[in-house]
């Protein structure tokens, strides 16, 4: 039996199996085999195109893809974002290649993506849709984008993102599992737990895990314990953008609104609310500010440095230079941050908005 088949035919069996306490365990060990089938699906598919895959260096302070089947409009909305000729056709698969524009908004230079769509069964391969996924796994902020009049095709691209191993707006589970030589399997939890622990128990076997410290600091799901024993997962955060609104009529609108409330609903081709959909970006990336202060002189508050919220002293110095992590010995720290001002820390001081830092470094 193919794989594929194999994997079907368990989740029909999931499908049928009526969820009780009494049946949770065997489920959980049906779900256990289909992560393991699906991620053996996508090892084969990553060794058939070897070679062959996109080669997109990330540049600017974050990356953005475009998420979408063929012919949404993604090409169209990156030369609207950016500036960017993408190549626009009425046809599918226009975009064969990973086509990279470059968005500046209130300082920050954001790499927008457009790739080629994503269509069911990428997570198999098909469709180039290895490479498309890699590329995804690799950006700090997925734009998903709708036809107007296609909106089932987001449960197709959030199935196959899921199946890639690719958790849209989701956080990882708060879930420690330690090995051990010994002892078997202990179970603590912070919370009270919908699994039964002989349900965790039974998951944790089909990983050959029969010895380990497992704490659980939440309640979880069969598939967020499975997520946490892979420790693989993509966790990408995502807005939901709604193309072609310019040629739809109340009704589909209405119904836009009715399935999707906090989406973005938009024009590509006749630039309606891409400014909207700017700042949505530039939100979502959860940039915040910081300014530079040479040693004994005043800060530089007209241009600030972009980075990421919870980005460190470590990560500035980073993007400020190659050798400056090297040759740190200690930074000076104003604002939010600090617990007073001039406050000195190290490289793993987090920073926040506004903040005002001296790097001293050694000659």
């Amino acid at each position: 039996m193919a794989i594929e088949e194999e994997i079907k035919a368990i989740e029909e069996e999931i499908s049928k199996t009526k969820y009780n306490k009494a049946t949770e365990g065997h489920i959980g060990r049906l779900k256990s085999k289909v992560a393991h089938l699906r991620d053996e699906v996508i090892k084969r598919a990553a060794s058939k195109t070897g070679g062959d895959g996109f080669s997109v260096k990330k540049s600017g302070d974050a990356s953005v893809v475009l998420v979408g089947f063929p012919s949404v409009g993604k090409s169209t909305l990156l030369n609207s974002l950016t500036g960017t000729e993408s190549a626009v056709a009425a046809y599918e698969f226009t975009t064969l290649d990973v086509v990279p524009g470059a968005m500046e908004y209130k300082g920050a230079m954001i790499q927008i993506l457009d790739l080629p769509g994503l269509v069911r069964g990428a997570a198999s391969g098909r469709g180039r849709g290895k490479e498309v996924i890699a590329v995804i796994r690799n950006a700090d902020l997925a734009v998903i984008l709708l036809d107007v009049f296609q909106l089932v095709h987001y449960d197709v691209l959030v199935q196959e993102l899921n199946e890639a191993g690719i958790r849209i707006n989701s956080k990882p589970p708060d879930i420690t599992i330690k090995k051990k030589a010994r002892g078997g399997v202990n179970i603590n939890s912070t919370v009270d737990l919908g699994l039964e622990e002989d349900t965790i128990k039974a998951v944790l076997s089909e990983y050959k895990i029969h010895n380990a410290n497992v704490l659980i600091r939440q309640d979880i799901s069969i598939d967020q314990l499975i997520d946490a024993i892979l420790g693989n997962r993509k966790y990408l955060p995502a807005t939901i953008v709604i193309n072609k609104i310019d040629l739809a009529d109340e009704y589909a609108i209405r119904k836009c609104k009715d399935r999707f409330p906090d989406a973005l609903l938009i024009s590509a081709d006749k630039k309606v609310h891409i400014d909207e959909l700017r700042e949505t970006i530039f939100e979502k990336l959860g940039f915040i500010r910081i300014y530079m202060k040479p040693q004994g002189k005043a800060a530089d508050m007209e241009e600030a440095m972009i980075i990421r919220y919870g980005a460190s002293i470590g990560d500035v110095c980073d993007k400020l230079h190659r050798d400056f992590r090297k040759r740190f010995r200690y930074a000076q720290i104003w604002g939010i941050s600090a617990k007073h001002e001039g406050q000195r820390a190290g490289l793993d001081h987090i920073m926040d908005d506004n903040d005002i830092l001296t790097l001293v470094l050694r000659r």
